[in-house]
């Protein structure tokens, strides 16, 4: 059981319209897509779970706000708290520590982008890693890619301190993206606060990033082989997403990224309350998994 620095809060963004998926998001967020057999959302909430946090902010449009809601609810079933709020447009990564100032205020906590998926042996103790820093500094988590001239690339040194982070850069000084998972210390409210839009007019997520880098206070933990980082946000990395979780399911028999599972492993909640979530589930795969885990635990 992973145990979570106290009071680290967590938070989902989980706004955006979702274009480049259209027609599939116009009546419906990107991040309640099905990604095989969960919505989307699903799996980053399972990291912040993993991480052993349990209260946690999720961050939407306006209008999908109450779908949010009517999948979620309020997070006791999975003995969680989640708290709502609305990004009334997309002006920036950076700015969930603008909406979410009065959540978190000076705790460490961590954020996620909603369309994140990660899969791996070893997630937890990654994460403990990241949470065990605590009060010192941020974490960013850099996944080795082919193509790292398409994203944020970061360099760090022997003792894994970042010493640039560079946007998509022309020539890239490590071959480690950086994914949309991030852990911060308790300063992050107070250093949003001093950003200033760019020039697109968006609170970019990067100038936080680099406040923390030119104090010397930002850490690399890298995902090695083995690990799974995937962000569908075209029609076919969003199938390729699915494709990977039915693959991988299939063969091992074990979900990815289950709620109620992590929940239960964590002692979030116990077995009683775990029967009782899967039994109205108990027609469906997930539910059937669900009650065979229980007995498989006996």
């Amino acid at each position: 059981m992973t145990t979570a620095h106290t009071g680290r809060r967590g938070i989902i963004l989980a706004g955006g319209s979702g274009t480049r998926l259209y027609p599939l998001t116009k009546p419906v967020s990107k991040q309640l897509m099905p990604v095989y057999d969960k919505p989307m959302i699903y799996y980053p909430l399972s990291v912040l779970m993993l991480a052993g946090i349990r209260e946690v902010m999720i961050i939407t449009t306006p209008t999908d706000q109450p779908a949010f809601r009517a999948l979620l609810g309020d997070g006791a079933d999975w003995g969680m708290a989640f708290h709502y709020a609305i990004q009334p447009e997309p002006a920036g990564l950076a700015q969930a520590y603008h909406i979410g100032a009065e959540f978190v205020r000076d705790r460490p906590s961590t954020l996620i982008l909603g369309d994140n998926i990660f899969y791996g042996h070893g997630l937890p103790e990654l994460l403990a890693s990241a949470d065990a820093r605590g009060g010192d500094g941020a974490t960013v988590f850099g996944y080795s890619v082919s193509n790292p001239k398409d994203y944020g690339v970061v360099a760090f040194d022997a003792e894994g301190r970042a010493v640039s982070i560079e946007e998509k850069p022309a020539v890239p000084k490590s071959n480690f993206a950086v994914t949309g998972l991030y852990f911060y210390d308790g300063d992050a409210v107070r250093l949003a606060k001093d950003i200033k839009p760019s020039a697109r007019g968006e609170l970019e997520i990067t100038d936080l990033k680099r406040l923390y880098l030119e104090a010397g206070r930002l850490h690399v933990e890298l995902m090695g082989r083995g690990f799974a980082w995937r962000d569908p946000g075209t029609h076919a990395s969003l199938l390729d997403a699915g494709l990977y979780v039915r693959i991988v399911e299939q063969r091992q028999g074990l979900k990815i990224c289950c709620p109620e599972e992590i929940a239960w492993r964590q002692g979030f909640i116990d077995a009683e309350q775990l029967q009782r979530i899967a039994a109205p589930l108990r027609k469906s795969g997930y539910g059937a998994y669900l009650l065979r885990q229980l007995e498989t635990a006996r």
